[in-house]
């Protein structure tokens, strides 16, 4: 009972101070749950991620869905996607009324502009330090190109280059191996 406390607290506080979506919570996750919890690796996060981002729903319920259950089967999925969903969930039903009306304000629009400015910033920084953990090599490193190429010049879906990566990391271990 203990553990599944302590998943719904911290991804509570997770969700309570993630602000731009899925991709920002990737720098509070990595910290929280790879450096301070050790309840999974970086490896193991952008795995999550990967997946999170090709199964239906929000990114950030998904990869904490993964992470609890990986900690505590399946009634620690269950919890820390609540604990994930639950401030949002309170914030928005308290701000929904209000923001309506301040959200014309100037200031407002200026106060989340630079909200979006530190956002990019959190997201980069998890990218440096996930591309440090998986670019370990010259293959990996020409399927990163591949993969980086392909999503900047061709509308197809993040599914699409999941599975191409998967499968060429197959393929490129089993060529290895021989």
């Amino acid at each position: 009972m203990k553990l599944l406390i302590d998943l719904f607290v911290t991804f509570a506080k997770i969700g309570a101070v993630t602000f731009g979506g899925g991709y920002a919570m990737l720098p509070i996750l990595q910290r929280e749950i790879v450096e301070n919890k050790k309840w999974g690796t970086d490896e193991e996060l952008a795995d999550y991620y990967a997946i999170g981002q090709c199964t239906p729903g929000v990114i950030a319920v998904n990869v904490g869905t993964f992470i609890g259950r990986k900690v505590a089967g399946i009634p620690g999925g269950v919890v820390a996607t609540l604990g994930v969903v639950f401030p949002s969930v309170v914030i928005i039903t308290l701000l929904a009324g209000v923001i309506q009306a301040y959200a014309s304000l100037e200031w407002v629009a200026h106060a989340f502009a630079g909200v979006r400015v530190c956002v990019c910033v959190l997201i980069f920084n998890a990218v440096i330090k996930l591309f440090s953990k998986s670019i370990i090599d010259a293959w990996t490193l020409g399927l990163y190109v591949l993969i980086l190429a392909g999503s900047v010049f061709l509308k197809v879906s993040p599914v699409i280059f999941v599975v191409i990566a998967g499968l060429a990391g197959i393929i490129l271990k089993v060529m290895v191996k021989r």
